[in-house]
């Protein structure tokens, strides 16, 4: 499936690609707009259990399409419509019911870094670069994407990134906690692949649960009664039992059931 400047990959691993090579995966406006519609469909396929996000060619993203950033209607505020596609779109990332991982070569720069920073891991080349720029065009980044990025690497990081708009290093990143795993580009798919099927071995409804909780608890929303309804879930279709009896003779266990 091909939607706008995205494409689409299904399967038990799913993958998301960014394809603009030719503007180096700059995300356009429409982009934006489009992307919450893409994870909704990807989110209804029952197949998919973790989904990789991806740019095509050497690089994950440059950022924003520059041309579009106070192209909008309103002149009082030309990039109002932009920056709600945007915002929404981080928000279906990061509400991805399924595992994600953001897998980065090459620069991932402005809104390249917040689609990786709203997935669940972030596995990077060592020659990636990460950075958010709006410092250099006197951008005021909106509070609600900070807050993501504080929460991932805490406030030093964060004013480092957002004041200086300077870029770092894969292993600078790893070092800050921007990034889990840092490998060789020729290694980057074959690790990505085995942490991958990990995901899909392990109980979805563990991973579904442990998934909300973390978000609710991010927000401040509550987690228990989301967590009580998971754990019924897992006595009531057999997977805590299939899970504990694999445990005690030393076996793979084969979950029955999927979340939803």
């Amino acid at each position: 499936m091909d939607e706008l400047g995205f494409r689409v990959e299904g399967g038990a691993v799913a993958r998301l690609v960014i394809d603009r090579v030719e503007k180096r995966n700059a995300l356009t406006r429409a982009m934006w707009e489009a992307l919450p519609g893409v994870l909704a469909e990807l989110a209804a396929d029952d197949a998919v259990r973790v989904l990789l996000v991806t740019g095509a060619g050497p690089t994950f993203s440059a950022g924003a399409d520059i041309g579009e950033l106070i192209s909008g209607a309103d002149p009082a505020d030309p990039m109002a419509e932009l920056r709600a596609f945007n915002l929404r779109a981080q928000t279906a990332l990061r509400e991805f019911p399924r595992p994600t991982v953001a897998v980065v070569r090459g620069h991932c720069i402005g809104g390249g870094l917040e689609l990786a920073v709203n997935c669940d891991f972030r596995f990077a080349a060592y020659d990636a670069t990460f950075g958010v720029t709006p410092a250099r065009i006197g951008v005021v980044y909106p509070p609600d994407a900070i807050k993501v990025l504080l929460d991932l690497v805490g406030p030093a990081t964060t004013k480092y990134l957002l004041f200086s708009g300077e870029l770092l290093t894969a292993a600078q990143a790893e070092l800050k906690g921007l990034v889990d795993r840092v490998v060789d580009p020729a290694e980057l798919d074959a690790e990505v692949a085995a942490f991958a099927a990990t995901l899909v071995s392990r109980s979805q409804l563990t991973i579904r649960s442990a998934k909300e909780s973390v978000n609710a608890l991010l927000t401040g929303a509550d987690a228990d009664a989301r967590a009580r309804r998971r754990y019924q879930e897992t006595i009531a279709t057999g997977e805590l039992a299939e899970g504990i009896a694999a445990f005690a003779e030393r076996r793979a266990p084969q979950f029955p059931s999927g979340a939803d």
